[in-house]
């Protein structure tokens, strides 16, 4: 049995991943120097965990408000009918809307958990009474909008 290389991962690949959680831009360079490999050594290893997607990509941090994303909430959705045509036509409805940032799959009484972000209450009011409610697989939405986010996505507890 192949073991799954994301299991696999040495305390050298953990302060890696780590020191890559902080600062995705850093060179081969300055990941070296960080975790005390030569630039060299650190470069291949971070080409091994990108091909074995443990590393899945890289991106820019925006602050949503500072672009104009000034309401954040998280969208419970309960589905009318569970059966696959169901799920697979709300999915794809979720994947191709750019406001809903993330989703997740859930226990109780939500099927789903949303994260959307709109420019106000009323463009998210827009979401919710246009593109959610519609939808004949969902039975209920229920939405916190967010107050304050007091930690942000952290990095993996690595």
């Amino acid at each position: 049995m192949t073991q799954d290389p994301r299991t696999a991962l040495d305390d050298t690949d953990r302060r890696l991943l780590a020191a890559l959680q902080r600062d995705g831009q850093m060179t081969a360079e300055a990941l070296g120097a960080a975790i005390h490999l030569s630039p060299s050594q650190a470069g291949r290893r971070r080409q091994r965990l990108e091909a074995a997607g443990v590393i899945r990509g890289y991106r820019a941090e925006i602050d949503a408000p500072a672009a104009g994303l000034g309401v954040e909430a998280f969208v419970q959705i309960a589905m009318a009918r569970h059966s696959q045509e169901n799920a697979r036509d709300f999915l794809r409805l979720v994947r191709e809307r750019p406001e809903i940032t993330g989703a997740w799959t859930m226990t109780g009484e939500a099927d789903y958990l949303l994260r959307v972000f709109a420019r106000d209450l009323a463009d998210l009011n827009r979401v919710i009474q246009r593109l959610l409610l519609p939808h004949p697989g969902v039975d209920r939405v229920q939405s916190q909008i967010v107050l304050e986010r007091v930690k942000s996505d952290g990095p993996l507890p690595l």
